[in-house]
């Protein structure tokens, strides 16, 4: 992979179905079974995403793991969340990431402390996710949130996230025109499941001049798919899809068919999907091929 080129963005604005998919990074410094994912995942999708303590869970740095990924080849995206730095760690790590060829950056809120395994860490929020994106494209312009000229700007390809499923839209819509204000050229959504609601938001987004990539959700079971209609907002899985891994002697199998159907949905109309399949990254080249 060279250098000078950014193959997410290349691929993106040459108007090519691009692919991305997430690796999540190990709870300790053994990252055997991380560069596995990586080689697995190499010539199946376009750039890898890398959870920045998803959850709220701690695990290896997300700007070390981009670092592996760029020596395995595979293009990384940098996720960074606001929950645990302040503006200036924020700036620190972005410039610390450009230093070291990482051209892709993920801007997030970041799920609260509460949810993860140090409940009793102090979160940040420093910035919100619409004020990191400002901070990324103020650093790609040559200055510090101060103002102050860089001795070398960042080239970050910005993106930031949406969630299409959100009820009612419009603060959702509000939020999503305001990360692109502030400088988000490309988004990946929350796990869509309202191909019709999506597309319908998709076809309202494309006019903003931005690249939408369709977040498609490993289902691995009926229980998880219930957990995530009664935990997480936006997401509303529909009780077809419940019933068809309630009723498989092969959850996982049928899990991937689902998402194989979704990507060739996607296909259709979409600029690319992003693929989470949450530790079973593995399974994604089956969902690839599926589709």
């Amino acid at each position: 992979m060279s250098e000078d080129v950014n193959l997410l963005k290349e691929e993106l604005d040459a108007g090519r179905f691009t692919i991305t998919a997430e690796i999540c990074p190990p709870r300790g410094t053994d990252v055997s079974a991380f560069i596995d994912k990586a080689r697995l995942l190499k010539g199946k999708i376009t750039a890898a995403n890398v959870t920045d303590n998803q959850r709220a869970v701690m695990r290896l740095s997300s700007l070390a793991c981009s670092v592996i990924l760029k020596q395995e080849g595979l293009e990384p995206v940098l996720q960074m969340t606001c929950r645990d730095r302040n503006r200036i760690a924020i700036q620190s790590d972005l410039l610390g990431g450009a230093a070291l060829g990482i051209k892709n950056i993920l801007a997030l809120t970041g799920d609260h402390v509460s949810f993860g395994d140090h409940k009793e860490s102090k979160p940040v929020f420093d910035l919100d996710a619409v004020q990191l994106v400002h901070t990324v494209k103020t650093l790609n312009e040559g200055k510090n949130l101060n103002g102050k000229e860089l001795r070398g700007e960042t080239d970050y390809y910005i993106g930031a996230a949406v969630n299409p499923g959100s009820v009612p839209l419009e603060p959702e819509w509000l939020r999503f025109k305001k990360k692109i204000n502030a400088g988000a050229e490309f988004f990946q959504t929350q796990a869509i499941y309202d191909m019709e609601r999506f597309k319908k938001f998709f076809d309202d987004a494309e006019k903003l001049d931005v690249k939408i990539l369709g977040g498609i959700l490993l289902l691995k079971s009926a229980k998880m798919a219930e957990y995530l209609n009664k935990n997480v907002p936006g997401v509303d899985v529909p009780q077809s899809y419940i019933d068809e891994l309630e009723n498989s002697d092969e959850p996982l199998k049928t899990g991937i068919d689902i998402a194989s159907r979704q990507l060739r949905e996607l296909m259709g109309f979409c600029h690319g999907a992003h693929i989470m399949a949450i530790s079973q990254e593995e399974s994604v080249p089956q969902i690839i091929d599926g589709a």
